[in-house]
């Protein structure tokens, strides 16, 4: 597979269940809101995330160059696997063309070698440039 690691960082919020969803969790480049009966979970520009909320660490973002198809098995875990094994935490989320990988800033280099030890190449994103 082929990874897009973009410079743009995110936060991960957790909200109570009965907030609405907040405009700046709307913003930027990327953004995901994910409601349960449980939380309200955001993905979304670090630097949009306003003071007040308790704050999230930095995370990288990789996409997985798509689009892909719904009849592919097995990318996340040829994704995951040496991630894991490097000791790599992840957090995943879906769209409907591709899937993108949250790596903790601070284990960015170890996720890179695993990927790339697993056969995968990571490529920077020509739009960040």
């Amino acid at each position: 597979m082929r990874l897009i690691e973009h410079n743009t960082r995110l936060a991960v919020v957790k909200l109570p269940p009965d907030r609405p969803t907040p405009a700046w969790a709307q913003e930027g480049r990327f953004s995901s809101v994910t409601r349960t009966p449980e939380e309200v979970s955001i993905v979304c520009e670090s630097r949009l995330v306003p003071s007040e909320v308790p704050p999230s660490e930095d995370w990288a973002w990789m996409e997985v160059e798509g689009p892909l198809s719904f009849s592919l098995v097995g990318v996340l875990a040829g994704l995951v696997t040496p991630l894991a094994e490097a000791g790599v935490s992840l957090f995943a989320l879906a769209t409907h063309d591709t899937d993108h990988l949250l790596i903790r800033s601070r284990d960015l280099p170890m996720a890179r070698a695993a990927l790339t030890g697993a056969g995968h190449q990571v490529v920077a994103d020509s739009a960040d440039s």
